[in-house]
């Protein structure tokens, strides 16, 4: 394990994932990098208007601040696009042998509505990919 890639989006699960993240950092002097995608619609705008790039700017700050408590210095990253997409081409073209996300517990009804990022991630990326629940 030597380049890490965090998805972090400010959730529970995504501080969950920011621990381990930070523990397999630490346990393998590897580097770490936190990931945060703006999600966009089809016509090129955040999905949500709370949703914009000012959100995740302030979620990158806070992984940033939690893991130099951790005595971390990290890379952080902001792009725009599908999240799920975004972390699997993220992952294979820096090169990340290691891809930390957390999952949220979603119930039947849910998984069938909703996009899955980790499960996307989990069958789309050849880095080992760990996912905290």
């Amino acid at each position: 394990m030597e380049r890490i890639l965090l998805a972090y989006d400010g959730g529970d699960a995504a501080r969950r994932a920011l621990e381990t993240a930070a523990e397999l950092a630490i346990a393998f002097r590897a580097s770490l990098s936190v990931v945060s995608v703006v999600p966009l619609g089809r016509d090129g705008r955040p999905l949500e208007p709370w949703d914009g790039g000012e959100a995740h700017a302030r979620e990158l700050r806070e992984a940033k601040h939690m893991l130099a408590q951790h005595g971390l210095e990290v890379d952080l990253l902001e792009p725009l696009g599908d999240p799920a997409r975004t972390i699997e081409r993220i992952a294979a073209e820096g090169g990340f042998d290691t891809v930390v996300i957390g999952m949220h517990s979603l119930d039947a009804v849910d998984r069938m509505v909703r996009d899955s990022v980790p499960e996307h991630v989990v069958t789309h990326t050849s880095a080992t990919v760990v996912v905290t629940h």
